[in-house]
């Protein structure tokens, strides 16, 4: 009896760079991409590419086409994450129903393990300073902000239905960072803005930030120990984002963001940087819903993982050593690269 990975979301960060770990083990991975989708993050990765969309449930019947003799593992990364402070029906549609079509096919063709990607924002904030842990039941109305209230709907519905008979657990992801970054996730954003000069000031607050492939790891290991019913938080530590651009000013050389804004002018400004970003066609830096998240409580434990999954952190400053590295060696941060070579070669 072989294994095959049903890779919802294989495009993304998290989703890449999970395939890539699959693949580097000789797994057979198949991995959902949207169709017309560029698959340049997959272009290196031995794996089963399947045209579809986790809000059409009829596209998901191939990828679900598995010989009745293997053991088939669905890892549903598939998500938008976003920061955008209007109602958008797009992450609605993506994150609750697309989550219910995999759920429910998942139920339908019996697989034997189920491990849904969550985040952080579907567990209620908790008092200043007070530490967040897991929780079992999961409710939109107890988070802020449109994303954080569809990960807690969609989290809900994936534990309702271990009581359906599916062996499914989930992970909560904190604030992802690191290499393997192909489209424009806003830490990475914020990383290639600053390496190129176009970040000259930045907004007090921060937020525990993890290693993409820490997280990719903890996934992992959550199908593997991970047992039914249950949620564990994969996080790292709280980190200021003042903290993070002098750790990279020391990586890169490049001089220290100095003007750190208050929150409160930050926030009088953030719906004009929204329509600004909006205008790039980028992700915006900060919005009045990111400005709340780097502000809130972002005590999380990762006790309950790494207790029972065995899940690990490295340093932050090697993450952001080889998200910079990664930038460098894919051209995404042209103005620096020129600095960046001569550093090496001296």
């Amino acid at each position: 009896m072989g294994r095959v990975y049903i890779m919802t979301g294989a495009n993304g960060h998290l989703g890449n760079t999970i395939a890539r770990k699959l693949a580097a083990d000789n797994q057979e991975v198949r991995a959902l991409v949207l169709p017309n989708d560029p698959v340049k993050s997959l272009d290196e990765v031995n794996c089963d590419i399947f045209y579809g969309d986790v809000t059409d449930k009829n596209s998901l019947e191939d990828i679900f086409n598995v010989k009745q003799s293997d053991e088939t593992i669905v890892i549903h990364c598939a998500g938008i994450v976003s920061i955008a402070s209007k109602y958008q029906k797009s992450v609605y549609n993506v994150n609750v129903l697309g989550t219910k079509n995999i759920v429910d096919m998942s139920l339908a063709k019996k697989v034997s393990k189920f491990v849904y990607v969550s985040s952080v924002h579907a567990i209620p904030e908790q008092p200043r300073k007070e530490t967040i842990t897991e929780i079992n039941d999961f409710n939109p109305d107890n988070v802020v902000g449109l994303y954080a209230k569809t990960k807690a709907e969609a989290t809900n519905y994936v534990l309702s239905k271990t009581k359906e008979g599916l062996n499914a657990c989930v992970v909560h992801p904190s604030g992802i960072i690191g290499p393997n970054d192909y489209g424009h996730g806003h830490l990475t954003q914020m990383i290639m803005d600053y390496l190129d000069g176009r970040l000259t000031a930045c907004v007090k607050g921060g937020y525990d930030f993890v290693d993409v492939r820490d997280v990719a790891d903890g996934v992992l290991r959550a199908v593997e120990h991970g047992k039914s019913g249950e949620c564990y938080i994969l996080s790292n530590q709280y980190f200021t984002v003042s903290d993070i651009l002098n750790r990279l000013s020391k990586i890169s050389g490049k001089r220290p963001i100095k003007t750190v804004l208050p929150l409160w002018f930050a926030k009088l400004t953030a719906p004009i940087a929204e329509q600004y970003y909006k205008f790039l066609k980028q992700p915006p830096l900060y919005t009045s819903y990111s400005l709340f998240t780097l502000s809130s409580n972002a005590n999380f434990s990762h006790e309950k993982a790494t207790k029972e999954l065995g899940y690990i952190n490295r340093d932050i400053d090697d993450t952001l050593s080889d998200t910079v590295d990664w930038l460098v060696n894919h051209d995404r941060v042209k103005k620096y690269q020129k600095k960046y070579i001569k550093q090496k070669r001296n």
